[in-house]
Order: C-alpha cells, then structure tokens, then sequence
C-alpha cells in the first residue's frame, strides 16, 4: 500500500465505522418500550437524533473516494477489463452476501422474534420468496445498496464521461428533487441522491484533490462559515447536497492535514478498517439484527438493573462497531487464507476476462 494513499483509506474507515454505528441505531433505538430510567430515553433520543445530523457526513464522502479511486478505469481502461475488475467483481459480492443476508435474516428473525411483523417487501434481506428476494435486490431495496450503486455509477461514469458537465447538472437536480418526490424503493432514492458525488470523483477527482491539497481554510474562514451556514439552511430545507459537499470538502483537508503532520502507518487502526470495508459492510448487518432480536427484547421485558440499562443505551453503538469491525476483518482473514478470499472476491476460475479466452 502506498503512502500517499493512507489517509484516504482512514476515510474510508471512518465512513464504514459511520455506517456500522447508524445501522445499529436505527435498529435498536426505536424499538426500545419498556425503558426504566428517564435518561435512558434522553440518551436514545441522543443517539436517534446524532444519527440523523451525521447522514450528510457518512456516504456522500464515501461515494466520492470510491469515484476518485477508479478514475482510471473510467479514462483508460477498456470495457473488457472494467467488466471483470471493476463490475463482475462487485456483482459476485452482491450476489452472494444478499443471498447470505436473506437467509441469515430469516432464520434469524424465526428463531429470535417469530411472532414479529416485518415489511417484507421493504428489504430484500427480509424477502418471503424468491421472486420477492430478487425484485428487492433489482430496485436496490436491499442493505447493500452501496455496492448496487457503485456498479451502477461506474457504469453511467464510463458511458458519459464524454458530457461530464451536462449530466453533472442532471445529477444535481436528481439529488435536490428526490428529496421532494421520491421513487417507491428507497434503495433507489439513495442511490439517486448519491450518484453526483461519485461521479465528482471521477470525472473531476484528480483537479478537486490537488485544489483540497493546496486552498488553506484558515485564509477563507469567513467563506467557509458563510458556506456552513447556508449549507445548514438548506439542510433544514431537506436540500442535503450543499452540506454533503462541503462535508466532503472538511473532511478530506482534516485527514490530508493530519497525515501531512503525523506519520500515518498502514498498522493504523482507520487504515486497516479502509482497507476492509466490503468485508466490514457485508458483514455487520447480521450480526447487528442478532444483536438488535435479542438485546431489545431484554431491555423491553425490564430484565436489566438501572446500570445497566443506561449503560447499554449509552455505549450500544461503539460496542456494536466494535464487534462488528473485528468480525468483519477476521471474516477477511479467513477467506483469504481458507477460501482464496472466495467470500469478498469471484473465484479466479469464474472471472469474465478468463471467461472470454
């Protein structure tokens, strides 16, 4: 792994770590009844609400280091190539994990919560059949909408590189209206409010980092807080993309800063989580509906003492990330050294290009 790319992969971490805290928020705060202590709901109610004003932070940046990182495959790679690194590859995780997904979920919720009710056309990880399974998975109604929307920008990116500004206009007024009138399958309205920012990263990428690299903020202070502001406003507004944008902005100068400043090594803690985030986001979903089947049920039925019912609502998140980050590389590790990283990777004997020999 290369120096100079370090601190992005610490992005990435940052974003999966993100990611695996507001799944487990959102999974087990607004289920929580039967809560003892008054704080205990105050603190809930904390981390419902600090999910929500951390969305314009999470995949926004996410999506624009995944579109900075392939530009490459965008400007010079042929369609052969990118069909087996860059969509082949991603499908086959796709594929497998949903389908891992969908039966873990199941099972899970029939042995954990059989008497729950649950939307089975809202996710197909809780699909009650296969046609339903599949209608979730095309329409992105599924837990792993972020690797069906990285096939599907990478497609488009390569498709209309040659009208980058139009279609970036195009993609700007996407995101804005999906807020104000959505589609039915909210995977797909995720996946069109994020389209613009990865394509950012790979139409304008190299040009956007080297200007990141060299503007100093402290010299446009008074811009940055005018830009926060209205960002701010706008938010409020339900328009995230001003927010989101400049978050990425922050974002990036803060880890570049750092890295610039302090040695980053790639032992580092965010690096390593970067550099495993499919196995991290494949991953943590089941494990964090497990937790959710059997920890709400306790806290609901009044089993725990006071401490630790406030303890549990305090640190849930972080414990969560916790577990599910470490399952999630040795999950990595298993793969790789068992399986020739079957789990997170097509089998080289299946790739498209050896395919076509």
């Amino acid at each position: 792994m290369k120096q100079k790319a370090l601190w992005i992969n610490q992005i990435k971490g940052l974003c999966i770590c993100l990611v695996v805290i507001y799944h487990s928020v959102i999974t087990f705060y607004p289920h929580l009844t039967g809560l003892q202590h008054p704080l205990s709901g105050l603190l809930a109610k904390c981390w419902v609400y600090a999910n929500l004003y951390l969305a314009p932070f999470r995949m926004p940046v996410f999506f624009f280091i995944s579109g900075y990182l392939i530009r490459r495959y965008i400007d010079e790679v042929d369609w052969r190539t990118c069909m087996d690194k860059r969509i082949w590859s991603i499908v086959w995780v796709l594929a497998l994990w949903g389908v891992v997904q969908w039966q873990a979920l199941t099972h899970l919720n029939a042995w954990l919560a059989p008497q729950r009710e649950v939307a089975t056309s809202a996710n197909a990880a809780y699909a009650d059949s296969a046609t339903g399974f599949l209608q979730g998975m095309l329409t992105a109604s599924t837990s792993l909408w972020y690797l069906y929307a990285l096939v599907v920008y990478f497609v488009l990116g390569k498709l209309l590189s040659r009208w980058k500004l139009p279609v970036l206009g195009l993609m700007v007024l996407a995101s804005v209206a999906i807020n104000f009138l959505p589609l039915p399958w909210w995977g797909m309205n995720s996946v069109v409010r994020n389209a613009i920012y990865y394509s950012l990263g790979a139409w304008y990428g190299a040009g956007l980092m080297a200007w990141m690299k060299a503007v100093s903020l402290r010299q446009r202070w008074l811009v940055l807080l005018a830009a926060g502001l209205v960002s701010v406003v706008l938010w409020f507004a339900s328009v995230p993309l001003a927010l989101s944008l400049l978050s990425i902005l922050l974002i990036m100068k803060l880890f570049y800063s750092v890295e610039q400043r302090y040695a980053v090594g790639p032992n580092n803690l965010l690096t390593v989580i970067g550099a495993n985030t499919i196995a991290i986001y494949t991953t943590h979903r089941i494990l964090i509906e497990a937790f959710s089947l059997l920890l709400v049920k306790e806290v609901n039925a009044a089993w725990l003492p006071l401490w630790g019912e406030l303890s549990l609502v305090l640190f849930y998140p972080f414990a969560s990330l916790l577990v599910c980050t470490l399952f999630g590389l040795g999950m990595r590790k298993i793969s790789q050294r068992l399986f020739d990283d079957f789990l997170f990777s097509p089998p080289s004997n299946f790739t498209l290009e050896r395919a076509t020999r």
